[in-house]
């Protein structure tokens, strides 16, 4: 099965009140342990690659190994562009065979914002990819780019209405209280911020920093009206542990298979347990 784009499951995932989970792909182990998980869970889901792991990967291995996931596996997967930066950065994602792209315009103007994500849109649309934007200032670590908690803003319902309504994007992140990274407490997280504005689009909301929720915030969100959740950080955590664990018990070990191998085994289970609690098992 080639890749397709948010549009394939998201309309759904409104819908039947799921959420599809975008899990970061960094590397081959990544992307070897999400499609695994996915598969033993018959769900659908989008790998994120942010500007960071593309420098790190290669654009040209990245979309490779999306397309063997998608091939071997049957599933609807879609290769999504992460925080993309620029209209330019997304062109050349979709070149390459991206099938999804967002553009973060959020520490723009509003007017420049909406003005720049309706560019990504015209043309993403024209070839049959799907957009997500931003509105509001995410907090936490991001790549190497880091947003302090006293610098998130929260996002505004009418305005967020409003930049769906001029832009016309796919999905719409917007900024509730989460963060990226892991978090010191809980997240104080404004239900009442998705549920208005997802009454008020006929598209889902994304909760970007989903590593690390507590499971009942997350199942309060995805019935608030979350539809996309993404999960980077509790993956990289998972198989950094592993890895540490192989490696602190036997100074032995030399080949990066006995070290990555158990990481990536760690990291199936993290996906499949935000699988099912994100609803999406056996909607593929």
């Amino acid at each position: 099965m080639p890749l397709v784009s948010m549009n394939e499951f998201l309309p759904a995932a409104k819908e039947k009140k799921f959420a599809v989970g975008q899990f970061n792909m960094n590397n081959l182990e990544f992307s070897q342990a999400i499609v695994q998980a996915a598969m033993e869970e018959n769900s659908p889901f989008i790998f994120g690659v942010s500007e960071g792991a593309l420098k790190y990967m290669g654009i040209e291995f990245t979309v490779a190994m999306a397309e063997a996931a998608a091939k071997q596996s049957g599933l609807p997967i879609a290769l999504h562009l992460d925080h993309g930066s620029s209209f330019d950065v997304a062109m050349k994602c979709i070149r390459a065979g991206f099938s999804s792209v967002m553009f973060d315009g959020s520490h723009y103007s509003y007017e420049e914002n909406v003005r720049l994500t309706k560019e990504v849109v015209k043309t993403a649309h024209a070839m049959g990819v799907s957009v997500e934007g931003e509105l509001g200032t995410i907090g936490g670590v991001e790549d190497d780019i880091s947003v302090d908690e006293a610098d998130a803003s929260l996002a505004k319902p009418d305005e967020a209405i409003r930049f769906y309504e001029e832009t016309g994007v796919d999905c719409l992140a917007i900024a509730v209280g989460t963060a990226h990274g892991m978090y010191s407490g809980e997240p104080d997280i404004k239900f009442d911020i998705i549920e208005e504005v997802t009454k008020n689009i006929p598209v889902p909301v994304v909760l970007h920093g989903g590593s690390g929720v507590p499971d009942e915030m997350i199942k309060k969100a995805i019935q608030a009206g979350a539809g996309k959740i993404n999960v980077n950080t509790e993956n990289q955590v998972a198989l950094t542990n592993a890895i540490r664990n192989v490696l602190s018990s036997n100074d032995s070990v030399y080949d990066p298979r006995k070290y990555l191998g158990p990481g990536k085994e760690a990291m199936v289970e993290v996906v499949k347990s935000k699988i099912r609690l994100f609803g999406s098992n056996n909607q593929a």
